[in-house]
C-alpha cells in the first residue's frame, strides 16, 4: 500500500511522540510518591489483579490503583474462600521475626516446637495464652515483653522485676498468674533491667506489637495474633 509522504512523515512523528510518552511514563512506585507523599512506602508489588499494586507501609498492607489515583484499605479475598492479604500480612510479619536475639528473651522449657512470643504481663489474653502453654512440655519459649503504659501502668514494673529475678522464668510465671498484681514487691532499679526493658521495646515495635497488639506468636513458623489456642493446637498438634 501506498502511502502520501506527508502522511508517512506524520505518522512518524506521532510514533516518535508516543515512544518518548512511554519512556517518560513514571513507574507505579514514582505515581504512588507523588500522589500521596506523607505516605511512608515500604514496598509496592503488583499483585494477581490487573493494574492494582500492593503497598506496604508502616508494616501495614494496602492496595493503590494508579491512574486514576486510588488507595484501598480492604482485603483480597478469592472466590474460593481465601484471604490473600491476611496470607501476605502473616507472611511479612514472620519476617520481621527473623534474626530476632534470641539470647535477649525468657527462655523457658526445652521442647521440640519453637514458639516466639511477644507480651504484657497485665493483658488478659496474655495471661491465656501462657496458662495453655504451661499445660504444654512439648516446647521451648522465648518470651519477649512489650507493656502498653496507656493500658496497664504497672505491667513494666513487673517486666523488670523478671529481670531482675535469679529464675526468670518462674518470676514470668508469679506475673502472668498474678502473684505480682499486688505490686507489694520492692521496685527492680537495676540499670541493665532496665536496658533490657528497652529493647524488649524496641523489639516489639519491629515485629508489630504497636499496631497489632499482644500476645503476637511466631509458632514453628508461623504466625497467631491473640490468643487463638485452636490455631495453636492446630500447629502444634496433639499435646504430648
Amino acid at each position: 500500500m501506498n502511502i502520501p509522504k506527508k502522511v508517512f512523515l506524520t505518522l512518524c512523528v506521532l510514533m516518535i511522540i508516543m515512544t518518548g510518552a512511554t519512556l517518560q511514563a513514571a513507574t507505579p512506585e514514582e505515581s504512588f510518591r507523588k500522589s500521596f507523599p506523607n505516605i511512608p512506602l515500604e514496598s509496592i508489588t503488583p499483585t494477581a489483579v490487573t493494574g492494582v499494586y500492593e503497598i506496604v507501609s508502616t508494616g501495614k498492607i494496602g492496595y493503590y490503583a494508579p491512574g486514576p489515583e486510588y488507595l484501598f484499605a480492604g482485603a483480597i479475598i478469592t472466590a474460593d474462600g481465601k484471604n490473600l492479604t491476611q496470607e501476605r500480612t502473616s507472611e511479612l510479619q514472620a519476617k520481621k521475626f527473623k534474626d530476632l536475639p534470641l539470647e535477649k528473651a525468657v527462655k523457658i522449657g526445652s521442647g521440640p516446637h519453637t514458639v516466639i512470643e511477644i507480651t504484657d504481663p497485665d493483658c488478659p489474653f496474655c495471661r491465656k495464652a501462657s496458662e495453655y502453654f504451661a499445660t504444654r512440655k512439648d516446647v521451648t519459649r522465648y518470651v519477649f515483653f512489650y507493656p502498653i503504659p496507656s493500658l496497664h501502668p504497672n505491667a513494666e514494673a513487673k517486666v523488670r522485676q523478671i529481670f531482675c529475678a535469679k529464675d526468670r522464668a518462674k518470676a514470668y510465671e508469679e506475673a502472668m498468674t498474678g502473684k505480682l498484681d499486688d505490686m507489694k514487691f520492692t521496685p527492680c532499679d537495676d540499670a541493665a533491667a532496665a536496658e533490657l526493658v528497652k529493647t524488649h521495646k524496641e523489639i516489639g515495635e519491629k515485629v508489630g506489637g504497636a499496631s497489632i497488639g499482644t500476645p503476637l506468636f511466631l509458632i514453628d513458623g508461623q504466625i497467631v495474633n491473640g490468643a487463638n489456642i485452636p490455631l495453636i493446637e492446630k500447629i502444634l498438634g496433639a499435646s504430648k
